[in-house]
């Protein structure tokens, strides 16, 4: 059982509304996803394209609901873009951020990338491979970005391996892992990219575990998966199609109760997020969200009480 003091549950607005493909969820408001997201017993989200730039808005609006900010995603570009450039917007993010609360920015290296592209296939050797010089600037770029963020705002960099990026397998994301900081660089650790890759997510939490600064917890339809490599769909056509649901998703092939246990030996402290992009037309955003807090209740001891702030 993961301590309820030390790791806090939440989940993300990418069920309600997807932050690639604005169609998906575009009738869903922010004010209706973040009130489901309570009402389903989650204590905390991440920022989605819909919410208010504004952040007092913002801390308004879930202080009202007794939620708050666990993360953002943050795309750099520390590989084609000059430091000092990749740095202001970084900058800018983590005011928003220690505003609101967060704890950790999750950093995805851009440089590249195609999982935005609906045309490339993701499975099919597509993907930008960093040659030993770009893997110097990425790496030395990151450790000055999570020194910033830890020192000055006490925010983790939390580094987001993803599909279709220049960080999307496990000998990759050890790359990374051994050539930056623990101080100061920490591993965003997703469990449905890494069985999207083909690899196992079990195996790197053992040898990360220590690393770990913020946890996505996905699902994931291994018959679509094997699908998008067959026929060479993209990123953006398995999302679409449904190749990621939530845990406790009988669908779904990740073996969660290893992932919670590691965490628990390696005394993991910060957010656990239910992070499953899926139509919300075809997978109702708060029956999947309940569905998610509910497994992770049994399994963990989390979010075990719903309690709406009066």
């Amino acid at each position: 059982m993961l301590d309820p003091k030390k790791v806090r549950l939440g989940i993300c607005p990418i069920g309600w509304s997807n932050d690639d493909m604005w169609d998906l969820g575009d009738e869903n408001t922010f004010q209706q996803c973040i009130s489901e997201m309570k009402l389903a017993g989650f204590d905390g989200c991440e920022v989605g394209h819909k919410y208010p730039e504004d952040k007092t808005v913002l801390k308004h609006m879930l202080d009202a609901r007794n939620l708050t900010i666990a993360s953002k995603w943050f795309s750099s570009f520390l590989v084609d873009k000059p430091y000092e450039e990749v740095e202001a917007e970084f900058i800018k993010e983590l005011d928003y951020l220690s505003y609101v609360g967060a704890t950790a920015i999750n950093v995805s290296e851009q440089s590249g990338s195609i999982q935005g592209q609906l045309d490339t296939p993701v499975l099919d050797d597509k993907k930008r491979v960093l040659t030993d010089e770009e893997w110097d600037r990425f790496t030395t770029g990151l450790n000055k970005l999570g020194k910033l963020s830890m020192e000055k705002y006490g925010i983790r960099t939390c580094f987001h391996h993803h599909m279709g990026t220049v960080c999307q397998t496990v000998e990759e994301t050890t790359r990374l892992m051994e050539n930056t900081d623990p101080k100061y660089v920490f591993l965003c650790f997703d469990t449905g990219h890494f069985t999207f890759a083909g690899e196992d997510p079990v195996k790197m939490l053992e040898k990360f575990a220590d690393r770990v600064g913020h946890v996505h917890l996905k699902n994931m339809r291994m018959p679509l998966v094997e699908k998008a490599r067959a026929e060479h769909w993209s990123f953006l056509d398995a999302v679409r199609a449904g190749a990621f649901t939530v845990p406790g998703d009988p669908d779904g092939c990740v073996e969660f109760d290893a992932v919670f246990d590691l965490l628990d030996k390696a005394g993991y402290t910060g957010w656990i997020m239910v992070e499953a992009e899926q139509d919300p037309a075809k997978a109702n955003p708060f029956e999947y969200a309940k569905m998610g807090r509910e497994y992770i209740t049994a399994h963990t001891g989390l979010g075990g009480e719903v309690v709406l702030k009066k």
